[in-house]
């Protein structure tokens, strides 16, 4: 039997350095949305500002890691499959945001065992968020 070795941190928000890692992280993520020319389906959906999708995701991301619950404290409970159906999610879309969000993780060091956890936990997140079979 194999014991899991217990994480260096309480939560994930701990782990990856709070609110100003978690803003760095979110602000590559959207960066890299409108620099990288792989990302184009993703970026599309976003339509011509990224602001509002910044502070959004910035907050829901505190709370879903296990810090303050910024995002709840504004909208309420998130309804992510809800407040994304409007929008078009494919195996493309999907797959273009982990890699983008995989490729943050990278250039701003987050800790590979964390980043291995988190691409896990983000995976199956977007793809319960598709709303379209391809």
């Amino acid at each position: 039997m194999q014991i899991e070795e217990k994480p260096p941190f309480d939560t994930p928000f701990e782990w990856i350095g709070g609110e100003s890692r978690v803003r760095a992280l979110v602000d590559r993520f959207y960066d890299l949305m409108d620099l990288e020319p792989g990302y184009r389906e993703l970026r599309a959906a976003h339509g011509s500002s990224l602001d509002d999708a910044r502070d959004k995701l910035f907050w829901f991301l505190c709370g879903w890691l296990g810090g303050p619950d910024h995002y709840i404290s504004r909208f309420g409970h998130p309804r992510l499959r809800m407040r994304h159906m409007p929008f078009s999610i494919g195996i493309a879309e999907r797959d273009q945001w982990l890699a983008c969000m995989d490729q943050a993780m990278g250039d701003v060091g987050v800790d590979q065992k964390l980043r291995t956890r988190l691409q896990q936990s983000f995976f199956q997140t977007a793809d319960w968020m598709r709303n379209r079979g391809v």
